[in-house]
């Protein structure tokens, strides 16, 4: 969640900030996500990732994010990314919560847009030759779609989902082989009916609306 105070400490500007009411928020936000985490060290993990994201570091991967969390290597990150188990539509719940109890408003606009992230092969989930923004051209890339719930108030990230394209809904055996659930593969912003927030109104490009 991004406050017009947090974008005023970003832009340089002179504003006081309370490192305690900081804290305060940042363990409170981590709290309700607890239990998403079966085991005490993910939730420990997820806590230096997510300070890490926060960190001001020209950039950010699980190398980076090791690093400023003492870590030797990345494979804790990338563990914890990966292959640890743990209930990550519960955590977005947990945070969508926490942003429209603080930030609703029945004016809100509900934005829909994407991120490419450039592949070489064809074995990831959702991959083929795109337009991604990313790159600013066609190219062979994974799109993911993100929606963020803003105010005049400020504004934060409540749901993402990646985009399938039909080169992938519609060869079953390809979702099947890469381990797609049955349930993905429509347009993301079908599953996101306004309604469900206190908000106006939801733009959305051609390609995911």
């Amino acid at each position: 969640m991004t406050t017009t105070k947090d974008q005023t400490v970003a832009a340089g500007h002179s504003l006081d900030v309370d490192p305690a009411g900081w804290q305060e928020q940042f363990d409170e936000v981590l709290g309700r996500v607890a239990g998403r985490f079966a085991r005490v060290d993910l939730r420990r993990r997820a806590r230096a990732f997510v300070r890490g994201l926060l960190a001001d570091m020209p950039r950010k991967n699980c190398w980076t994010i090791a690093e400023h969390a003492g870590d030797a290597t990345p494979d804790g990150m990338q563990h914890l990314l990966a292959r640890a188990v743990w209930d990550h539509d519960g955590v977005r719940d947990d945070v969508r919560a926490y942003l429209v109890e603080h930030l609703g408003d029945p004016e809100a606009v509900l934005v829909i847009d994407e991120t490419g992230d450039l592949k070489s092969g064809t074995a990831t989930v959702g991959v083929q030759r795109q337009y991604t923004g990313t790159a600013g051209r066609v190219e062979n890339a994974q799109v993911a779609v993100y929606l963020v719930y803003a105010t005049d108030a400020g504004h934060g990230l409540i749901d993402r989902e990646l985009y399938l394209p039909r080169s992938w809904t519609g060869d079953p055996e390809r979702l099947q082989a890469a381990g797609v659930p049955d349930q993905v593969g429509l347009p993301p912003s079908r599953s996101w009916p306004p309604g469900c927030w206190p908000a106006r109104w939801m733009p959305a490009s051609r390609q995911h609306g």
